[in-house]
């Protein structure tokens, strides 16, 4: 049996589709938010990129996505991918497409559909071109706990849960000190011998709400967790997951603002996560170079079954 999770190791940057329980039109509020439930739907707006009808990671020159897994002690693995995700699709009762092709790594030669619905009931599609056989398949949806291959998120983390797996609660604002986190002492590759690959520090003295969200299911793997919300752009910073009483692991976000009205109209730089009981370490960095959004794609059903059986070394 083909291990799908494995082969989705780095979905959650390849696959942002969102199930539908915050719509498309949600307007950016007025004033600052006392409810906590409202400051979560616009951070959901912000991390599906509900602002663009488009929005791609290709690859430009040597630059490429390049994602970083790093165990504790142990050499780390890196795989690179092109994404497209799809905010306006033309077909009846779809919410959202992503298309992720991977270029390097142990997933070389996969790609990926996934297909989120309008109606919030309804699972998202996954549809795998399996290089190994050279066939289309499609699997179910994975559980929103289920760890991509290895790597320090999980499917809930990015793509699959929604406002109403929590409840939420209004901790008050901050003013975000230092830096965010970065993977330390980067082995250099011929992926990554171009990338800047520092700590972000613009956030320092950011205002942000502080969001303290408690699963609904008690028997999750984490009691709460904590967003940092930009007050203005409602990006989050940073998110902190607690069980027990302590800390289990940090996942922390560069976002770059791609210059839209729409404040909230950002995308992401790179992911930092780590969890704490092993030590390992994921990074998820996207150069600058190699996003665009709402682009014109010369290929008209780009979004399609066909797109993955033909897996094109270029889209342009």
């Amino acid at each position: 049996m083909i291990k799908v999770l494995s082969m989705a190791v780095a979905v959650g940057l390849a696959s942002s589709v969102a199930t539908a329980t915050v719509t498309k039109d949600l307007a950016y509020p007025s004033g600052a938010l006392t409810s906590a439930d409202d400051i979560i739907a616009q951070n959901y707006f912000v991390n599906h990129f509900y602002s663009f009808d488009n929005m791609g990671i290709g690859k430009s020159g040597g630059d490429i996505t390049s994602m970083i897994l790093r165990p504790k002690g142990a050499s780390p693995l890196t795989l690179t991918l092109e994404r497209m995700l799809n905010n306006k699709p033309t077909a009846d009762g779809v919410n959202a497409q992503d298309l992720a092709i991977f270029r390097s790594g142990k997933l070389k030669g996969t790609g990926m559909l996934i297909t989120d619905f309008v109606d919030a009931g309804k699972s998202q599609t996954y549809e795998i071109f399996i290089p190994s056989i050279r066939k289309v398949r499609r699997f179910a949806e994975p559980a929103r706990d289920d760890a991509w291959g290895g790597s320090d998120f999980t499917f809930g983390d990015v793509t699959l849960r929604k406002p109403g797996h929590e409840t939420h609660s209004l901790k008050g604002t901050d003013t975000l000190k230092g830096c965010l986190g970065m993977m330390a002492d980067v082995k250099r590759n011929k992926y990554t011998q171009n990338a800047k690959l520092e700590a972000a520090c613009y956030p320092d003295g950011k205002t942000v709400y502080m969001v303290e969200s408690t699963p609904k299911d008690s028997a999750w793997w984490y009691d709460k967790r904590v967003s940092y919300i930009d007050t203005t752009t409602f990006v989050d910073y940073r998110t902190e997951y607690s069980k027990g009483g302590s800390k289990v692991k940090v996942i922390d976000r560069n976002w770059v603002s791609a210059g839209l009205a729409d404040a909230r109209a950002n995308y992401w730089g790179y992911w930092y996560g780590t969890t704490f009981a092993t030590g390992h370490e994921t990074l998820a960095f996207i150069p600058a170079s190699v996003t665009k959004v709402n682009h014109t794609y010369a290929k008209k059903d780009l979004w399609s079954t066909s797109t993955l059986r033909k897996m094109p070394k270029n889209i342009k």
